[in-house]
């Protein structure tokens, strides 16, 4: 399920001082699986050497020497006919023209321009540089033809100033190339929904009921789903994690706010991946204002909230949306028998259950311990693994339900 393991993707290293960021780079894509050729331009050189490149990707850093070496002018022909990926990183404003203009004096730009792959672009200038209408005018050339651009950010440049110019950090830049890389998994034309997170009841201005949910197993599944491909929207509670670069994210803090976001964004999915922790009571009174701590301590009433599952499935029995539904489960006691009453309950396609009193599962944790439930009446229980590992078991047995669904 890893978009990136075994690809090929040739990385251009242009003259900029980030191209130490660029090292990190194509150290996170080769621990990631990927193949990485590594493509300096003689100003690159300037600040990092080709043995720095050699020495995360275990493979030749070439350099414009090698166009005019033993291979002659088919080195870049190979290289660019061999990528699944042209990636420019850090992309100078002298470099992005080049490409803009088709003009091929060195390796780099003689490769993309021989490829016939995606084009992506992280941009790294100084001062006005990027904001120039030259600049500008340059890049909006390359998204013409289809380049993805990514950053640059604004902060403390080199020279001093503070712009609109920092190369964007590997971590983004790594992401994008793992959402590029999935275009055409096997959910490719599907749209999956995935709510993660605690719902906030709020008390007064400054309190709120809530739970330990983390949100780590939502996010872990809306990157799994991005991973084959899906279209993924994101219904989430504040969490802190970052966001699954190509999920739409819909922030919400209450049941009532994730409940009407769910049923927005179901009404045309394939997929409900229900991960949230979402409150079954909220205060029946909200205080306008902070409650001040007195003699005695105030008495809350709690009142029901909506069921959204259960909401789900039956918006799902009237319109058909989302074509699958699934459930979880998190208990402290009689794991399997409550889950399965939920399964049912809620007309859920799947449940997955996990036993919160394990110390190595469930809130908080980055590992977890599952049992996925069916209809049917079978079971599949997972050993410990750690959540993006369950996110992507889970997602396995979507894409069989689907399959499964089609066929019927």
């Amino acid at each position: 399920m890893n978009p990136i393991k075994n690809k090929r993707i040739t990385l251009g290293v242009t003259g900029s001082i980030a191209c130490y960021k660029a090292a990190d780079l194509a150290s996170k894509l080769t621990q990631a699986g990927a193949v990485v050729d590594v493509i300096l331009t003689n100003s690159a050189t300037q600040f990092v050497t080709p043995l720095t490149f050699q020495s995360v990707t275990g493979r030749k850093a070439f350099v414009d020497a090698d166009l005019w070496g033993d291979q002659g002018h088919v080195q870049h022909i190979g290289l660019g006919h061999a990528t699944h990926l042209v990636v420019a990183a850090p992309l100078t404003a002298n470099t992005l023209a080049k490409l803009a203009h088709g003009i091929s004096d060195n390796l780099l730009t003689v490769t993309a321009l021989a490829a016939s792959c995606q084009l992506v672009v992280a941009p790294a200038m100084d001062g006005g540089m990027f904001t120039h209408p030259a600049t500008q005018a340059n890049l909006q050339t390359l998204i013409d033809r289809g380049a993805i651009i990514v950053g640059p950010e604004a902060g403390y440049l080199a020279s001093g100033m503070v712009g609109l110019g920092r190369m964007s950090e590997p971590h983004t830049i790594l992401g994008h190339i793992r959402h590029i890389l999935a275009q055409d998994g096997p959910l490719a034309g599907h749209k999956v929904v995935v709510t993660a997170g605690g719902t906030q009841e709020p008390i007064d201005p400054v309190r709120i009921i809530t739970n330990r949910s983390s949100g780590k197993q939502g996010y872990a599944l809306a990157q799994a789903a991005l991973d084959l491909g899906a279209s993924v929207t994101l219904i989430s509670t504040p969490t802190g994690l970052p966001v699954p670069t190509g999920a739409d994210i819909v922030q919400v803090r209450t049941a009532e706010e994730m409940l009407s976001a769910t049923r927005t964004h179901t009404s045309d999915a394939d997929v409900l991946l229900m991960a949230a922790a979402v409150a079954d009571f909220r205060p029946q009174a909200v205080s306008m204002h902070k409650i001040k701590k007195g003699d005695d301590a105030p008495h809350l009433q709690l009142t029901r909230t909506t069921d959204i599952l259960l909401d789900i499935g039956e918006q799902k029995q009237s319109t058909g949306c989302p074509h699958l539904t699934v459930g979880f489960a998190a208990e402290s006691e009689n794991l399997l028998s409550n889950a399965e009453k939920k399964l049912k309950a809620k007309h859920l396609d799947m449940i997955a259950a996990n036993d919160i009193t394990a110390d190595d599962a469930g809130f908080g944790v980055d590992t977890n311990r599952i049992t996925l439930l069916f209809p049917d009446g079978s079971q599949d229980t997972l050993p410990l693994m750690d959540k993006a590992e369950i996110a992507e078991a889970i997602l396995q047995k979507v894409v069989e339900l689907l399959a499964g669904n089609k066929e019927a």
